[in-house]
């Protein structure tokens, strides 16, 4: 089934009725590919999106891999989590929006999530029944592409394959009031990412816009981050080796409202394409 609203396939630019971005003969960022990670008659692949069609790959997209000319339909696939990550990271409170009057720390301040997480796009996030307080927090998320220990800053960016759009889903109250972020941060359904994995962009600078039920509710670009891109990768391998697939949520904007059962969260980052999950009640 087609879960997929928003994409940029090879240029970056004003989307069309179809919710495709409209090509252009010039301009636009030429160089920006998208890759999905989809299910396909009971088989998972990953593929480049063209148009409303995915160009299947063999090999391992994050190593040494090559196009086939196996082609299948955009609409005849189920969208999956862009990677299977073994590790999940995230920064906090890394816009100044999101902090308010409270001054940024000195240093990233992180916290995991877990692969049980993860969900693709058109996946359903499901609030549990004893969850009370469940928000939104739309972000760029960062795809690992190689090991990385102690990587510098200067070559931390050479770590990165791509990016992608996640919604670091919290529930408020137990982040509050529990010893850990355990169940806050990393239930099950708690990490959508997707739809597709972009290479060929400056993640210092891309958009990132929450909508829910189509009304926006965050809005800001990832130059506003307070730890950027080099700098959070850096870190982050000084205390933990970085492996291919692995994700790194970088942070969201604003301010956070809470989603109820039957709520459509959209996520967009530019040049990624659209999130869309919506919110379910558990039994």
């Amino acid at each position: 089934m087609r879960t997929l609203a928003l994409i940029a396939c090879t240029f970056v630019g004003a989307a069309t009725a179809s919710g495709l971005p409209a090509q252009e003969a010039s301009g636009g960022q030429p160089n920006v590919v998208n890759y999905v990670r989809y299910e396909h008659q009971g088989r998972v692949s990953y593929g480049v999106l063209q148009g409303e069609r995915i160009r299947e790959i063999d090999g391992d997209l994050l190593g040494t891999h090559s196009d086939t000319d196996r082609w299948v339909a955009l609409d005849s696939v189920k969208l999956l989590q862009v990677t299977p990550a073994r590790k999940i990271i995230a920064v906090g409170l890394n816009y100044q929006s999101h902090l308010g009057q409270r001054e940024s720390a000195t240093y990233p301040g992180l916290f995991a999530k877990y692969p049980t997480s993860l969900v693709g796009s058109g996946a359903d996030i499901v609030r549990p029944p004893d969850s009370k307080n469940l928000h939104y927090e739309g972000e760029m998320v960062l795809v690992i592409g190689k090991t990385c220990h102690q990587v510098t800053r200067v070559l931390a960016m050479a770590c990165v394959f791509g990016i992608t759009a996640g919604n670091d889903v919290s529930e408020r109250d137990w982040q509050a009031n529990d010893l850990q972020w355990f169940r806050a941060k990393a239930s099950d359904t708690f990490g959508p990412v997707g739809p597709t994995i972009a290479t060929g962009l400056d993640p210092d600078d891309v958009q990132v816009e929450t909508r829910v039920n189509g009304e926006v509710r965050q809005h800001a670009r990832t130059s506003n981050l307070i730890f950027d891109v080099p700098t959070i990768v850096s870190y982050v391998s000084r205390y933990v080796t970085l492996e291919p697939g692995d994700l790194i949520f970088t942070g969201t904007p604003g301010s956070t409202k809470a989603m109820n059962p039957g709520d459509v969260v959209e996520v967009e980052v530019e040049g990624v394409g659209v999130l869309r999950n919506k919110v379910v009640q558990g039994g």
